[in-house]
């Protein structure tokens, strides 16, 4: 069962959140029938909305992580809510590249390093709260410490990881964020920055143990860490054939005529899952009705 762990050390320098994602992530593959590198790239951007999302105190909130890289990939989006469950895409499912000279996933190849990775904070009171930083490399987690350090000004170590398997099933994913609080010392700096590299690759720590607590514990090492709390986490998506009616509404009267006339009736699938919403001729003839007699209604 994939898991979120939130933890603080003694003393209260340190605060982290770590997440172990491996199921929830080969759903999403899948769901998008992706081949390695997008699975790598997908899963990693999963883990890190997890993990920022979960920071979310409103009940209606939402926090999604955009990365456009101008790789191969094109857009990846990842959407949580403030448990910690997400859904997420990405644009070119079917794009792999060869592996890199030490036998790894290409992901910063297939990412880019050419755009800008986003965060938009949804508190469902009006204006979502919108950030943006310049790419760095493309292997994201670099790219996420990047924007805590530039656009909330708050030092974070990170590391995120996906193991794809000789099958191309996802073997382990995951990660953690590691953040300095108000106060803290070079000492603790330094201790952590010892943690992060004594500590090693995260696929290989996940792959070992996939207790997200035992992967604090791990990279924090010098420190005494409380955990705060654990939580299951999942693929989670909120798509419904109300949500899916308001979109085809918005085509107008025009576009749902043409469709109509074209095909005789639609169907929909959901950009982050496996659903499909049928509409029959009879349905988009109902809903185009409706539509010209609300503007009847406006004109009156």
């Amino acid at each position: 069962m994939d898991q979120l762990v939130r933890a603080i050390t003694a003393g209260g320098a340190v605060k982290a959140v770590a997440v172990t994602t491996r199921e929830l992530t080969e759903r999403a593959r899948n769901i998008q029938k992706s081949l390695p590198a997008a699975t790598a790239a997908l899963g990693r951007t999963l883990a890190a909305a997890s993990m920022m999302g979960s920071a979310l105190k409103e009940d209606a909130a939402s926090l999604t992580l955009q990365i456009k890289g101008g790789g191969p990939l094109g857009t990846i989006l990842a959407v949580s809510d403030p448990q910690g469950c997400v859904r997420g895409y990405v644009q070119n499912p079917q794009v792999d590249l060869p592996l890199r000279p030490d036998g790894k996933l290409d992901v910063g190849g297939a990412v880019g390093s050419g755009g800008t990775l986003t965060v938009i904070r949804d508190l469902g009171m009006g204006e979502p709260y919108t950030g943006s930083v310049e790419l760095l490399s493309g292997e994201i987690a670099e790219d996420l410490a990047a924007y805590f350090a530039e656009s909330e000004q708050v030092p974070t170590a990170c590391a995120l990881g996906v193991l794809v398997d000789r099958d191309q099933s996802v073997r382990a994913a995951g990660g953690y964020l590691i953040q300095l609080l108000p106060g803290a010392g070079e000492d603790v700096i330094g201790r952590v920055e010892g943690g992060v590299l004594a500590a090693g690759p995260v696929t290989a720590l996940l792959d070992k143990d996939p207790d997200p607590a035992a992967l604090l514990r791990t990279v924090l090492s010098d420190f005494d860490v409380e955990i705060l709390e654990t939580s299951p986490i999942s693929y989670r998506c909120y798509c419904s054939r109300d949500r899916v009616e308001r979109a085809l509404i918005s085509m107008g009267v025009e576009e749902l005529e043409d469709l109509l006339a074209q095909q005789g009736g639609c169907e929909l699938g959901c950009q982050f899952c496996d659903k499909a919403y049928r509409y029959s001729a009879e349905e988009l003839r109902s809903l185009i009705d409706r539509l010209k007699a609300q503007k009847e209604a406006d004109r009156a």
